[in-house]
C-alpha cells in the first residue's frame, strides 16, 4: 500500500509539472500608456510571447466610452504632442490595413479597445503574426490607442482619429503573468 501511495504521489508531481510546463511563458515586454493630443488618457500594457503571437493585457482610463483603435506603430517615439512621432501602423509585409483576424492586415492592426461607461478599459487579446523580436517583432515600437473606432476597411489606417494616447515597447526582465 505504501508503494502504490508514494507512485501516486510520484505521478501526480509529473502532472503537475507537465501541466507547468505548457503554460510556460515566454519572454515579456511593457508599455506605459501617456495622453496625447491634449487627453488624460493613460495606462499599462504587458506583452507576452505565446505559442502563435503575442498575448496582450492593457488596462486604460481616461477614454471616452465605446471603441478605440488600438495599433503597433512603426516607430518607439511618443514625444509629439498629437502622437505622431510615432509614425505609421507597424507593417512589416507591406500589406493594406485590415481586419486583426485576417492574414491581409497591418501586423500592427490589433482588435479595437472598448471603454466602459466610466471611461476605463481592459484588454486581454492573443495577436497571431507578431512577437517581440525578429521580423515581426514589437519591442521599440509604440502602442497607440485612437480617439474613434477602427472600421479595418479604411486606409491607410482604418479611419480611427486622433491619437489619444501613446507608449513605447520596453522589455521586461522577469514575467508578470
Amino acid at each position: 500500500m505504501k508503494k502504490i501511495t508514494q507512485a501516486s504521489m510520484v505521478l501526480s508531481g509529473l502532472l503537475m509539472v507537465a501541466g507547468c510546463a505548457t503554460m510556460a511563458s515566454g519572454p515579456t515586454a511593457k508599455a506605459e500608456m501617456m495622453g496625447r493630443s491634449g487627453t488624460s488618457v493613460t495606462g499599462q500594457v504587458s506583452l507576452q510571447e505565446v505559442a502563435g503571437g503575442l498575448h496582450i493585457r492593457a488596462t486604460v482610463s481616461g477614454l471616452v466610452p465605446g471603441e478605440h483603435g488600438f495599433h503597433v506603430h512603426e516607430v518607439g517615439d511618443c514625444s509629439a504632442p498629437d502622437g505622431t512621432s510615432a509614425k505609421g501602423h507597424f507593417n512589416p509585409t507591406g500589406h493594406a490595413h485590415g481586419h486583426h483576424a485576417k492574414s491581409e492586415r497591418h501586423a500592427g492592426d490589433l482588435p479595437n479597445l472598448v471603454a466602459d461607461s466610466q471611461g476605463n478599459a481592459r484588454y486581454d487579446q492573443t495577436v497571431s503574426g507578431l512577437s517581440l523580436s525578429g521580423a515581426n517583432g514589437v519591442l521599440g515600437r509604440a502602442l497607440v490607442i485612437h480617439a474613434d473606432p477602427d472600421d479595418y476597411k479604411s486606409q491607410p489606417a482604418g479611419n480611427s482619429g486622433k491619437r489619444v494616447s501613446c507608449g513605447v515597447i520596453t522589455s521586461e526582465a522577469a514575467s508578470r503573468y
